[in-house]
């Protein structure tokens, strides 16, 4: 634990200075990484609460119990704030699942997309899933089967930011052009990720040898195979989904 909260104290260090570019002071960006990990705690404590209450009502065998998120927050990492990029802080979520009479844990490692969740609920119900319903059930996985790993897409589309005036960032029209733009972003069975943006530039990483994200290989001219296929499979999903986005 001490590691750890060593390491912590290391990173914020390092994110301070830039933070001035958002108009956040070092005692503000603190403030704020306390709420949000004090409502962490809060859920843990919450969930807790909830499983002792289904014990003592004789339910915790009849329940199905699941958490998650729709999306996650940078709090400062890449020197960022919010949800509106592709990076693994915003885009990744915890998905737990507690089904009665399973006294084992069971972690699934293969990245799954969080469109299933519906679906995969549905069926532990043994409800049937409405036709109007995206994606398919997970259950397998949660039973100790096995399932081919695929692609996971996931998209964004504008969303409205204002701009703080002074910023240092980049110039305004620059900022402007990047918060106004949409994304589409796969995530390959091998860990390659290519996120494509329609105004703003795009991005490659592989998060197995560089789970940070910290080198952007888009304009690697060694990766342009890895490209391509990734981008024919973001096309065919667009057109599968009815996605008119030109990239």
């Amino acid at each position: 634990m001490r590691e750890w909260q060593q390491a912590e104290a290391i990173l914020d260090r390092k994110r301070l200075p830039n933070l001035y570019f958002f108009g956040v002071t070092p005692d503000e960006y603190r403030a704020m990484k306390q709420r949000y990990l004090g409502l962490v705690t809060m859920v843990d404590q919450s969930i807790g609460g909830i499983l002792s209450c289904l014990e003592r009502a004789e339910l915790l065998d009849k329940t199905i119990v699941a958490h998650t998120s729709d999306h996650g927050d940078m709090l400062g990492a890449h020197h960022l704030f919010g949800k509106e990029v592709m990076f693994e802080e915003a885009v990744r979520v915890p998905y737990l699942i507690r089904m009665p009479g399973r006294g084992q844990s069971l972690r699934v490692v293969q990245p799954v997309s969080h469109i299933d969740f519906l679906p995969t609920l549905l069926d532990l119900l043994g409800a049937p899933k409405p036709g109007q319903c995206a994606g398919k059930s997970l259950t397998p996985l949660l039973h100790g089967e096995t399932m081919p790993p695929e692609n996971i897409f996931i998209e964004w589309s504008p969303n409205r930011i204002k701009v703080k005036k002074g910023t240092k960032l980049a110039p305004r029209r620059a900022i402007k052009r990047a918060v106004n733009e949409s994304t589409r972003a796969i995530i390959l069975p091998n860990g390659w990720k290519l996120c494509l943006r329609d105004h703003d530039l795009n991005e490659l990483y592989n998060l197995q040898t560089d789970p940070i994200e910290a080198h952007n290989r888009y304009y690697d001219s060694h990766h342009r195979s890895i490209i391509e296929r990734a981008t024919r499979e973001i096309h065919r999903w667009q057109e599968s989904v009815g996605d008119s986005l030109k990239l």
